[in-house]
């Protein structure tokens, strides 16, 4: 099922002839319209002219999150504040606050992509859509609403937050398609249950999770306690927001829309390219964004092209999932990991849930990782010995991931914070220790 099957289907020949048109008019207009990135090309000694062909695109410097910093609030818009109709922004949790503006073209693009998105999940107007992403400056809850809106589904505006009530409106209403975070739909599924609602009696047929982080056998988890298709979705608020890739119903990957997003992947260390298959971090140009065009931005997304073609027809390239962030990458003891190494290693040990914290420590000048996981309510009640076996269990399976051994802490049902939103996985105390 497809949204815009000529797009979608399109030759690599038309494809490729549509992104140099696009790529040079938002070279130029960035160049014209931003000040920030004529300063930027005239550092170099490159010109609009020097972009003949894609192959060019790599003459272009890397855009950071420190640039978009540096020129903040308004410093990237390459149009009048008065063309300027909607704002969104990043939480800035570790510097100032992301803004990206949108004009009303940006808006429309942004609702076409959405719906391409809804659609691979199997999506169509007689869906009822239900919302839980967060309203209001972050992108999630907005970015699916005017895909939703395009495609003609009834919305359920229902933002993050007031879970009770969540359950009860997919009950009432018959909801059949759920966006949110992975972390909150795992909650909402524990909550379901604890008001007496199975989550498999609902009508969910489909999700789109993303804005966090997950996992393969997270989704796994996520389909067995709801009885749906779960989706990955990939966007960020520098792009557009949610709708730069998604999922089709294989499975095996996650199509970006071409039409809207160069994709490349380069080595985080050296900012060299690096050829498909091979596994770096996720740089990307918006060639149909008015507002803030962004050109070769890093994500710090860590991914890679998938080389052969899907069997769903679409002919856009495809990046498998997010393994991880460049900037959440954990040093310790010299070996370089991931949390969803270790959310991995969870989610394959019966007898515990997947709700985790993972602790860093550096008492005497030695980094020491403690990863405290919640137990199932049957491990709780069993025999010490056997809490003893699956904790054993775990530390064996972590370090044969990870490479390093680690403190598993089982704790009792239920206690660990949720989130309604992306989840704190990381609470790292080294720097508190020196």
């Amino acid at each position: 099922m497809y949204w815009n099957k000529e797009m979608e289907c399109i030759s690599e020949e038309q494809l490729r002839k549509i992104q140099l048109e696009r790529l040079k008019a938002t070279v130029k207009r960035a160049y014209e319209k931003v000040p920030y990135y004529r300063k930027k090309f005239d550092e170099v000694g490159v010109s609009v002219e020097d972009i003949k062909s894609l192959d060019d695109l790599k003459k272009i410097p890397f855009t950071s999150k420190s640039d978009l910093r540096e020129v903040y609030p308004f410093g990237m818009f390459a149009t009048s504040l008065d063309e300027i109709v909607e704002i969104h922004m990043s939480s800035g949790t570790t510097g100032k606050p992301v803004v990206a503006g949108y004009t009303l073209g940006d808006i429309d693009v942004w609702g076409e992509v959405m719906a391409r998105c809804l659609t691979m999940a199997g999506a169509t107007k007689n869906d009822i859509v239900q919302v839980a992403y967060g309203y209001g400056l972050f992108t999630g809850g907005f970015g699916v609403h005017y895909g939703a809106r395009k495609l003609g589904c009834m919305i359920v505006p229902a933002s993050a937050g007031n879970t009770r009530r969540q359950i009860e409106i997919m009950r009432d209403f018959g909801t059949t398609i759920l966006t949110c975070t992975p972390s909150y739909a795992l909650y909402m599924a524990e909550v379901a249950q604890e008001m007496g609602i199975e989550p498999t009696t609902l009508k969910l047929k489909a999700g789109c999770f993303g804005a966090e982080m997950w996992t393969e056998a997270m989704r796994t988890e996520i389909e067995k306690r709801f009885g749906l298709h779960a989706y990955n979705i990939y966007g960020l608020t520098e792009i557009i927001g949610p709708g730069v890739a998604h999922e089709c119903v294989e499975k095996k990957g996650l199509h970006v829309f071409e039409d809207h997003f160069i994709a490349e992947i380069i080595d985080p260390d050296t900012g060299d390219p690096l050829p498909a298959g091979k596994r770096g971090e996720l740089v990307l140009t918006t060639i149909t964004r008015e507002g803030m065009p962004m050109l070769r931005f890093r994500t710090r997304d860590i991914t890679s092209i998938i080389k052969d073609k899907c069997t769903c027809g679409r002919t856009f390239l495809r990046i498998e999932r997010i393994r991880g962030r460049t900037d959440d990458m954990i040093k310790v003891r010299g070996v370089m990991l991931f949390p969803y190494q270790i959310e991995k290693a969870i989610l394959e040990v019966q007898g515990v849930e997947p709700h985790y914290q993972i602790i860093i420590t550096r008492p005497q000048h030695l980094d020491e990782i403690e990863v405290m996981v919640e137990m199932s309510k049957e491990t709780f009640s069993d025999e010490v010995r056997h809490i003893e076996n699956l904790k054993k269990k775990l530390e064996r399976r972590i370090e044969e991931i990870v490479g390093i051994r680690v403190k598993v802490t089982l704790v009792e049902p239920k206690s660990l914070p949720r989130s309604e939103g992306k989840a704190k996985r990381i609470i790292d105390k080294r720097s508190l220790n020196e």
